[in-house]
């Protein structure tokens, strides 16, 4: 590269072919780039080893923690917001059929999370999985479905969060104008249509007050998380003790209603359909695994707030399913804020709890948009390390040793995604997402069980292969059931974010950079009966030197370095 590693310049002088063979490395890399060998490159378990152990992020978390993370952010959407939508619009009271068949699923797939949170502890989850066992190319394309997910996960919990405060509101006599609290498109038989609303201002206002909160540290969004988990599954305990006096048994028949005649309305595919929606509930305990730096011992605490969070929500999901198609018709809760009508609709004797479930509500979709909006940062900081996004993405604060910047951006782009859009159409969009992550860690487990199969692994995921192709399969089929214009939407998505890959990530990726730099210059000096190879690097100037002259006195020598 024309200077010693050191020096800013030098002078050189030329020495005839017979002396000095230089090799381009241009050529070499622009044909890695045409060449599909880059996409299957994987980073080493090693090298996310050595990642783990660099001490930049505050390690403050304990078991416990995580579990209060993922009850933060799996019990929330699928109980106060999702369930009256999925049971009004696909599967009524079979809606408890389809939290069971999405609870299997994410048991599953939740093994296979825990295998790798702790076999690889750090920030990244699915994103770092993939490319340790599939690939730059896979990395890069669950990367981007994580931030479908995540960005449209804080969306949709938040446009719920806005229906639930409007709410209290009116309760308090306050009427918040319908133009500020709905959003200006939807999605309908006929297209998209205007609402004639403006913009849905509570929801752009919690997304914006909890971006601040988690900046500034995971500490203080740690206690906040911790307080709010307590209050809802309080809250939630209490709804479910008082409401099943009101239950009317007649409400569960039919439990699965007759198909309308298309497929995902009503009958066993409209039980499918609502559990891929429903998926969209589970995914706090992949938010978990984004945590994996920030605590004091992966290894043994990441499964464990996985596999925990996981069994005490799908309890509580499957429970508050039957209650609350037990007081109120299936076709009457396609509201957003379903609990409190259903406490509306059974009567003066069970409002009492009315203020009870809707402050719950509000810490406990609140806690959904903390710990997600803490999940999508370490993602793009991950990909950000690894060359795939710009350096900004992974800029960690002084202070707080937080991912700032990405978590301002995260914030900004779910403020205005809430503002606009409407509940349904956010809730599918990141069920599929989820459902596709999902897939990758489960195939990702096979690979690297095949590949690398004397790993020492903390923790294993039972019953391989057989667990693995189960959460595949289950993921699989709840995919395929969710409506064709959801897929149309995660097709657009992927398909910018290909563009953005071969136009940036992959020719500025770390590994891509490594390539060209190791091939970019390759020197033979011959100095009397010496050979002196010199090779760059990114950061130094690495010496490999044979015969007689040692490192250092080949840095030392006037002749190499004039040849140099």
């Amino acid at each position: 590269n024309g200077r010693v590693h050191g020096e800013s310049s030098m002078t050189t002088t030329p020495l005839s072919p017979q002396s000095l063979r230089v090799q381009s490395g241009l050529s070499s890399w622009w044909s890695r780039i045409q060449s599909i060998e880059g996409l299957t490159d994987t980073k080493s378990i090693e090298g996310f080893h050595l990642e783990a152990n660099a001490e930049t992020f505050h390690r403050v978390l304990g078991a416990k923690d995580l579990v209060f993370f993922g009850l933060g952010a799996i019990i929330g959407a699928g109980i106060f917001v999702i369930t009256g939508h999925t049971a009004a619009e696909y599967a009524g009271p079979g809606i408890v059929l389809s939290f069971v068949i999405s609870g299997c699923g994410c048991a599953l797939a939740g093994l296979c999370y825990a295998e790798f949170a702790a076999l690889i502890p750090v920030m990244g989850s699915a994103y770092t999985y993939a490319y340790a066992s599939l690939g730059q190319f896979a990395a890069w394309v669950i990367g981007w479905d994580l931030m479908l997910e995540y960005l449209f996960s804080a969306a949709t919990v938040a446009v719920g969060w806005s229906g639930y405060f409007v709410s209290i509101l009116n309760d308090m006599g306050i009427v918040f104008p319908a133009a500020l609290c709905n959003a200006p498109f939807d999605d309908g038989e006929d297209g998209w249509k205007v609402t004639g609303s403006v913009i849905n201002v509570p929801a752009m206002f919690i997304i914006a007050v909890l971006t601040i909160l988690m900046a500034r540290g995971v500490h203080h969004s740690n206690t906040v998380n911790t307080v709010m988990v307590v209050v809802k599954v309080i809250v939630i305990a209490l709804f479910l003790f008082a409401g099943v006096f009101f239950v009317q048994s007649e409400n569960w028949h039919p439990f699965i209603p007759e198909n309308t005649g298309s497929f995902g309305s009503f009958g066993f595919s409209g039980v499918m359909r609502a559990s891929g929606v429903l998926f969209f509930a589970y995914i706090g305990f992949d938010s978990v695994s984004c945590m994996a730096q920030e605590t004091r011992n992966p290894q043994r605490d990441m499964p464990i707030g996985i596999l925990g969070s996981l069994v005490i929500s799908s309890t509580l999901y499957i429970l508050v399913g039957l209650v609350l198609t037990g007081i109120v018709p299936y076709h009457l809760l396609s509201v957003p804020a379903p609990v409190a009508f259903a406490i509306d609709y059974a009567g003066s004797q069970l409002r009492w709890i009315r203020p009870f479930v809707k402050l719950g509500a509000l810490a406990g979709l609140s806690s959904v948009i903390l710990v997600t909006l803490m999940g999508q940062p370490r993602i793009l900081a991950s990909m950000s390390n690894d060359g795939l996004l710009p350096p900004l993405f992974g800029q960690v604060h002084t202070t707080y040793k937080t991912p700032y910047k990405a978590s301002i951006i995260t914030g900004a782009c779910a403020v205005v995604i809430a503002g606009l859009f409407p509940i349904g159409i956010l809730g599918e969009l990141v069920s599929i997402g989820t459902l596709f992550a999902f897939i990758i860690v489960c195939a990702s487990v096979l690979l690297l069980r095949k590949t690398r199969p004397n790993l020492e692994r903390p923790f294993r995921t039972p019953l391989v292969p057989y667990v693995p192709i189960g959460g595949i399969l289950f993921a699989g089929a709840q995919m395929f059931s969710l409506p064709p214009s959801t897929w149309v939407r995660l097709i657009i998505w992927m398909a910018v974010g290909l563009a953005i890959y071969f136009y940036y990530g992959r020719t500025n990726s770390l590994a891509m950079r490594r390539a060209a730099t190791a091939a970019e210059i390759e020197v033979e000096l011959t100095t009397d009966n010496t050979r002196l190879i010199a090779v760059t690097d990114t950061s130094s100037t690495s010496w490999a030197p044979s015969g007689s002259l040692s490192p250092s006195s080949a840095s030392e020598s006037p002749s190499a370095r004039s040849h140099t």
